[in-house]
């Protein structure tokens, strides 16, 4: 009874309605592994669908970002341990690649512009420069800065490439 007092049934309602409205755009849960028809990866709400077409290691990256994706802005997050509270562009990377145990440990965005092979990849491609660093997989952006949104997450716009040094995991 006394809690009822304190707020009236619209505060209620609103509270309601945000925590719902917040809920539905978070992260896929671990157990959660989308799969979309084709060879390229599916972006719905936030979460991308790995897709069919592609092997076992690139699902596993996809699902891996979605694990972070929404996740706030952390200046070093992810550098001390791959997981965080929160992640910048070089702990995201690390993070998606730490899952697929394509590297020990997290990495900064300079050490990326030797790490892997040389080039695009097929299905997985590290862009890097001294600064920043993003991913694409099977198709999408995975990074942590676009525009208005700031955090790791998958971005529905190409970044143009140009400064940035195009790696890839072997028979990727």
């Amino acid at each position: 009874m006394i809690w009822t007092t304190r707020f009236s049934m619209k505060k209620l309602t609103l509270i309601f309605w945000l925590a719902a409205s917040f809920l539905s755009v978070q992260p896929a849960l671990a157990d959660e592994r989308p799969v979309a028809p084709g060879s390229i990866a599916a972006l719905k709400n936030g979460i991308a669908s790995a897709p069919s077409e592609a092997p076992d290691v690139v699902k596993k990256a996809v699902w891996a970002a979605n694990q972070i994706a929404g996740m706030p802005y952390k200046y070093g997050g992810g550098h001390g341990e791959f997981s965080d509270t929160g992640y910048d562009c070089s702990g995201a990377v690390s993070y998606v690649l730490g899952s697929l145990e394509l590297i020990g440990s997290p990495m900064d965005s300079k050490q990326y512009l030797d790490w892997g092979e040389a080039g695009p990849g097929k299905w997985l491609t590290v862009y890097a420069r001294d600064g920043h660093v993003f991913l694409v997989i099977a198709g999408l952006r995975f990074d942590t800065t676009d525009r208005l949104n700031i955090g790791p997450g998958w971005r529905e716009h190409e970044r143009a490439p140009d400064g940035f040094v195009a790696r890839h995991p072997k028979g990727y």
